[in-house]
């Protein structure tokens, strides 16, 4: 049923884009334009059929990524262009009827509106959306692909054991490493977090676009990383949209600790900190295929044999889950998943308000602390757009003194 939604909306997409280019484009390019526009999609909708129908990516279905992704990348700047366009057209029919006010009837109307200088205007218009396109999306591809921001900063907590008071953990989120991302940028992203000394590294989800094997970058770049407190990570839903196994058994070798629905204690100073995981929803939701790896988010079983004593932190991949994490007693919640909109046109209005209030940055709700990453990746388009990267460096504190609880 998704296929043929999304098959449908990819479709009538191309329909109006053609219908709007052969009324400006020259004469001589239109008898190609229907055969053009169906050589780009073709790849894109056997791309996804071949997806939806399961089973893992063979050979073929590897080939056609690349030119389905493009295809994917021509919707995006369809729907870019023809919003300019109609934006166009409503400006000129309202100049129209403002200098043409005796043409009372539509097909008057009609007639007028189908001069050539409106068929001028309406190329001027398309060539100029063309460039706002292009520019936006070299400004948009330079922030994805630039360093990351370093967000670094103090959280307090009264109940915080004196033994954790100092802690700094790194948190990566959203690495989609794959296809829009690759080696090199992952060992920049390392060559980052190394300076800043973290005592613990956690990951909280989406390290690949949607290929186990993707994780390879991360193992070569972020492999046995010397945090002393240890490496931890959490799954996100990309990562279960194939068997994450793999997956699992390569952050392990790695040196990390795959916390799904599971936890880690750490002990410092005497004090204990319990490092609890939950599992994203789509571990259960079988993807298209109906396979499933887990149970879904379980509080109840991501802190069994955690001791009364140890303070906990939570590795949730989505922040819609807070609840779930505050259920289990965390008091600070680390999350990615909305990459902070990651395009975000209008300044100030993050996109990722479609997947819920807490869209990127800290939020707290009667003592219990949310930290959103804005993640590191792209997913979609290879382009962010007031949404840098960003690696978080919080370090934590406490208000208790010697000889206090």
């Amino acid at each position: 049923m998704i296929f043929f939604v999304l098959f449908g909306l990819i479709l009538a997409i191309q329909l109006l884009h053609w219908h709007v280019l052969r009324r400006i484009a020259p004469h001589k390019l239109r008898p190609a334009l229907p055969w053009l526009l169906v050589a780009i999609h073709v790849p894109l909708v056997v791309y996804f059929a071949l997806r939806f129908m399961g089973g893992e990516p063979n050979g073929f279905s590897l080939t056609l990524r690349p030119y389905a992704r493009l295809g994917f990348y021509f919707q995006a700047f369809t729907a870019v262009h023809l919003f300019i366009l109609f934006f166009a057209e409503t400006l000129w029919w309202e100049r129209f009827r403002h200098h043409f006010p005796e043409l009372e009837t539509e097909a008057e109307a009609e007639l007028e509106a189908e001069d050539p200088t409106r068929r001028a205007f309406l190329r001027k218009v398309a060539t100029a959306g063309f460039g706002v396109a292009a520019v936006g999306a070299g400004y948009g591809s330079a922030e994805a692909y630039g360093d990351p921001t370093i967000t670094r900063m103090d959280l307090t907590f009264p109940d915080l054991p004196l033994g954790l008071d100092g802690l700094k953990l790194v948190q990566l989120s959203d690495l989609h490493i794959g296809p829009m991302l690759g080696a090199r940028t992952v060992a920049r992203w390392r060559a980052l977090t190394d300076r800043e000394s973290p005592d613990l590294l956690v990951v909280t989800g989406d390290m690949v676009d949607s290929l186990p094997g993707e994780i390879a970058p991360f193992i070569r770049s972020f492999g046995n990383f010397p945090a002393p407190l240890g490496c931890f990570a959490v799954l996100g839903n990309h990562d279960y949209f194939t068997d994450p196994r793999p997956m699992w058994k390569a952050l392990e070798d790695a040196g990390y600790r795959c916390l799904e629905n599971r936890n880690g204690i750490v002990e410092r100073k005497d004090a204990l900190l319990a490092v609890i995981g939950l599992s994203d929803p789509m571990a259960s939701n079988g993807r298209f295929r109906g396979i499933h790896f887990g149970d879904g988010p379980r509080p109840d079983l991501a802190v069994q044999g955690i001791p009364d004593r140890a303070w906990r932190l939570c590795l949730n991949h989505r922040p819609s889950n807070w609840d779930l994490a505050v259920r289990a007693g965390a008091k600070l919640t680390l999350s990615g998943h909305t990459h902070g909109g990651q395009v975000n046109i209008i300044p100030g209005i993050s996109s990722a308000r479609m997947m819920g209030p807490y869209t990127r940055g800290l939020f707290d709700e009667n003592g219990f602390k949310l930290y959103v990453s804005s993640g590191l990746g792209v997913v979609g388009i290879p382009m962010r757009l007031n949404a840098p990267p960003e690696i978080v460096v919080i370090t934590l504190k406490t208000t208790r003194t010697e000889g206090g609880r």
